[in-house]
């Protein structure tokens, strides 16, 4: 393998130091290295932190490889500055079998760019009717650990309980798309003074809060691991605290979106504005960052939703709901936490890569940035400032909410067990000469 000598970089936002990266390995940590190295990247000013590990990301593939693939995502994973991705599991045929999770893991092995962790459906089609085949989905080449309906809410609270009573075998987690389905029958956006005056049907907090109360309930009940989809309001921030003081197994995640974008810019009516959840207010905001802040919230997750221009250049009631969000992921942490004081580097390595990999139980990623470690790394310049160009990504679609808008930093480089996939912010092919 090509060894590196990454030199004058700052660790964590630390004193700059040097790394010598050998054999995918982090071999030497210090201050005026001299070690000999294939390839050596003068770093000065750029943060180091571990590879960033998404907990919930959809690939598309198989079924929709109009709005991205396996490798066009992995692709934009590896220029956020992901070495890991969790892909979900609402594709065409839905990955409810061993053989669709295998085939997506495989995918995700032939690319390169980044590992991906398939997510199996906790039922059938997403029908939320039958459980579908867990164990054997564990059992898979694809090691699933993680459950999700995510686009829909497993509602039935029986389905529920037997879904979370089922992966304690295998330390396994439900990660829930908490929305009560009755609630949010024909809604468009956040339910409150906004839609009020547009005249769109609301989407009521309460439709998140209600599925959350419960289930966390359910998980202490049977004494499983829950993890929280896309948390969006102040009141499911509440509802999750209160579980965690309970000392219950319960997680949680929040969009880079939901901590930056509110329901005040659906005015315009522009889809790109359309989520699942939706935009929410200023006051969830600040609730979802203080929560990202003191633990309460335990990871950034992208939900990265990316579709085709046909979908979402037509008029909002016909727009699909989602997002694109791996390549601009850690750019508007940066702005939404850092800039405000609420994080350190330290902690958004905790919650982008530390946190994520734990709960997906991901081996080898989520590690410290030390000697002996796998070389999963990202470097990233803070200092930078440029205006969002969608015409840039990676990713096969172009549905961002920050086209044109200016945010902070970008990823130089990204290391996949010493090879990189990312250099000077332009994607390297796995394998080719640095």
């Amino acid at each position: 393998m090509t060894s590196y000598l990454i030199r004058n970089a700052q660790i964590l936002g630390g004193p700059a130091q040097d790394i010598s990266i050998v054999d995918g390995v982090i071999r030497e940590i210090g201050t005026d290295l001299a070690a000999e190295a294939d390839v050596d990247i003068d770093a000065h000013g750029l943060i180091v932190l571990p590879g960033l590990v998404d907990l919930h990301t959809h690939l598309r593939e198989p079924g929709r490889e109009d709005a991205e693939t396996v490798l066009t995502g992995t692709q934009a994973a590896a220029k956020g500055g992901y070495t890991a991705v969790h892909a979900m599991a609402n594709t065409f045929p839905v990955a409810d079998t061993a053989g669709v999770v295998e085939q997506v893991w495989r995918l995700g092995q032939e690319s390169g760019y980044c590992d991906v962790q398939p997510v199996g459906a906790v039922t059938v089609g997403l029908e939320g009717k039958k459980l579908a085949e867990l164990g054997a989905m564990h059992d898979s080449a694809a090691n699933v650990r993680v459950f999700s309906d995510d686009g829909k809410c497993v509602d039935d609270a029986v389905i529920m309980r037997r879904a979370l009573e089922y992966v304690k075998a295998f330390d396994g987690v439900v990660a829930q798309h908490a929305q009560e389905p009755r609630l949010t029958e024909g809604a468009q956006m956040n339910e409150g003074r906004v839609s009020g005056e547009l005249g769109l049907g609301g989407w009521p907090a309460v439709a998140e809060e209600a599925i959350i109360a419960r289930d966390v309930l359910l998980a202490a009940h049977v004494g499983s691991r829950l993890h929280v989809c896309h948390v969006s309001t102040a009141g499911s921030v509440e509802i999750i605290r209160w579980a965690k003081d309970k000392g219950w197994d319960v997680t949680a995640e929040v969009t880079p979106h939901h901590l930056l974008l509110t329901d005040e810019l659906v005015r315009s009516y522009d889809p790109v504005y359309k989520v699942n959840p939706p935009l929410r207010t200023a006051a969830d905001v600040h609730a979802l960052r203080t929560a990202l802040a003191d633990g309460t919230i335990d990871a950034v997750a992208t939900d990265h939703a990316p579709h085709p221009a046909e979908d979402k250049d037509c008029e909002w009631a016909a727009a699909a709901m989602g997002m694109v969000g791996l390549e601009t992921a850690l750019s508007v942490v940066q702005q939404a936490m850092v800039e405000t004081g609420l994080l350190n580097w330290e902690g958004v390595a905790d919650r982008m890569s530390h946190r994520p990999a734990r709960i997906g139980r991901l081996a080898g990623h989520g590690r410290p940035v030390s000697v002996g470690e796998p070389a999963n790394l990202v470097l990233f310049d803070p200092a930078y400032r440029g205006s969002v160009n969608p015409e840039s990504f990676a990713t096969r679609s172009r549905n961002t909410p920050y086209r044109g808008l200016d945010l902070p930093g970008r990823v130089h480089a990204t290391f996949l067990r010493g090879v990189p996939t990312v250099l000077a912010g332009e994607l390297v092919e796995p394998g080719a000469p640095a």
